[in-house]
């Protein structure tokens, strides 16, 4: 076939394309994935502080309680450090919510910086343990707020092909941080660690610097020319942006979004069924996730192998649980995208029930071994059960709930309602991780481990019922599920224009 021929039929290239049956000479409906993936990046880069946070403590913790510490503490004060990020967390969260609301998502991301330069900044000269709190406090004050509007900016700019697996980037970004933290706690002091940590926030606030506020709230705050101008520096000028404003605008005015002006309103759309559903099922996803026990390997993971009796390095033992949990959070990114929300849900709910009731199985041996000055034999299991615990939570637990953030509030509450999800989650952290050392003195390790994994077993039945699919959906056919006015997100009945043609294929 001669492809300049005009009388033969034209063959569509190779790679799949998006065709306007109604307007074939029209721009492509997608945009410059480049310019999507940099500004979701951006974005994230500040959750990789969320990751410094929770891995501060896994390898702060056992260089002050050792005897030649500058800074002695004792277990109580060690639980402390450890949870006391989680207390301020809950208040960044709400804040942030408000405050993109109120002032836009990229101002948020820049404000949420500065807690957390101060809060390093703080330990890094701590000359008694009160500067350790104050600055704990604030670098949890910074993780509260940067962690919704990273989500909802992210979700915001790009389009439903990216949204997922980009949405998914706070995550990554969150064990990056991890495992930064163990890498270079096993070399660093704490305090110079800290001051390390400090480089994060100063470099994402100035990227935050370069980048637009999202087209959503610009429209929302009746911008439709800056919001064009936003789309242009998101998409490239190749793509259709006039079209994709428009069919915002149209949802906007059928649905009769508009900005909420008063705690009235704010308070009638919290309370409206397309808030309130995914705010219930989210926050149990978030709680049974958290109860699961996910953070205490995180926060405590120096001394959990310490008492766990694995031959191997403790510090080396980190490090590769670090490793771990980065490789199968892009897993989880990429799966996201292929699988969707469901399934890696489910391979997270079984998988960290299971390998906790083996790790606690493997404990309580351990504990009659060592009453009896038995050797302890196998000694891989516990490493393993820790590393398959981290590889399933992190592909679901670590990735679906936050996206989900992102996708299933309205547009008009979304930065309030995000912020209360992730206050919830971050609630639920504090709670787990400062009882874990009361639960271990009333029900032994073994007997905490064992209770985790119960919880996330059960989980798995409510999930399966109540959570949906939300995977290749746009933002507006969440919110149309969630009100009513679709019965479901599995096949979408609404006419549409676009053809995917497979390739080498003819168009009709």
């Amino acid at each position: 076939m001669n492809r300049e021929d005009p009388t033969q039929p034209c063959m569509i290239p190779k790679k799949k394309s998006y065709v306007n049956l109604e307007n074939p000479d029209a721009k492509p409906i997608r945009g410059s994935s480049f310019r999507q993936v940099i500004a979701a990046f951006i974005a994230n880069l500040g959750t990789v502080n969320t990751g410094l946070v929770f891995g501060f403590s896994a390898v702060a913790i056992p260089q002050l309680e050792a005897k030649d510490s500058i800074i002695p503490i004792d277990e109580y004060q060690a639980s402390w450090i450890a949870s006391l990020s989680s207390v301020t967390t809950p208040i960044g969260c709400i804040l942030s919510g408000y405050l993109m609301d109120n002032f836009g998502r990229k101002p948020t991301l820049i404000l949420t910086e500065i807690p957390l330069i101060l809060g390093w900044f703080l330990i890094s000269i701590a000359q008694d343990i009160t500067m350790i709190y104050i600055g704990r406090l604030l670098v949890g004050l910074g993780s509260g707020m940067v962690g919704a509007p990273a989500r909802v900016y992210t979700c915001e700019v790009t389009q439903p092909h990216l949204r997922g697996m980009l949405g998914a980037l706070a995550s990554v970004g969150i064990s990056l941080g991890v495992l930064a933290q163990y890498t270079l706690g096993s070399i660093l002091a704490w305090k110079t660690l800290a001051a390390v940590s400090a480089v994060v926030p100063i470099v994402a606030l100035l990227l935050m610097l370069m980048v637009p506020e999202t087209p959503s709230y610009l429209l929302s705050n009746s911008k439709s020319e800056s919001a064009r101008e936003s789309l242009k520096r998101l998409r490239a000028s190749a793509c259709n942006v006039t079209q994709e404003v428009e069919q915002m605008q149209l949802f906007r005015e059928k649905n009769n979004c508009k900005r909420l002006q008063t705690w009235n309103e704010i308070f009638e759309a919290l309370k409206k069924p397309s808030t309130m559903k995914p705010f219930f099922i989210l926050t149990f996803y978030f709680l049974m996730y958290q109860f699961s026990g996910v953070n205490i390997i995180t926060f405590y993971a120096v001394e959990i192998f310490q008492k766990s009796g694995v031959s191997i390095n403790k510090y080396l033992a980190t490090i590769i649980l670090g490793v771990t949990r980065v490789i199968f959070t892009i897993v989880g990114c990429i799966s996201l995208r292929k699988y969707g929300r469901r399934p890696l849900t489910f391979i997270s709910c079984i998988g960290c029930g299971l390998t906790m009731l083996g790790l606690g199985t493997y404990m309580f041996f351990l504990d009659k071994w060592t009453s009896t000055n038995t050797e302890p034999i196998l000694t891989w299991i516990p490493l393993a059960c820790i590393l398959l615990f981290t590889t399933t939570c992190t592909v679901g637990f670590l990735v679906v709930p936050w996206v989900m953030i992102g996708e299933v509030y309205p547009q008009e509450i979304r930065g309030i309602v995000g912020g209360m999800t992730t206050c919830c989650a971050h609630m639920s952290i504090f709670v787990v991780v400062k009882t874990y050392p009361m639960i271990t003195h009333l029900i032994y390790r073994y007997g905490a481990f064992w209770v985790y994994g119960c919880i996330s077993l059960l989980g798995t039945i409510v999930l399966y019922v109540y959570l949906p699919e939300t995977k290749g959906k746009t933002l507006q056919e969440i919110e149309d599920y969630f009100c009513g006015r679709t019965e479901s997100l599995k096949n979408n009945n609404k006419k549409n224009t676009l053809l995917t043609v497979p390739k080498g294929e003819l168009l009709p």
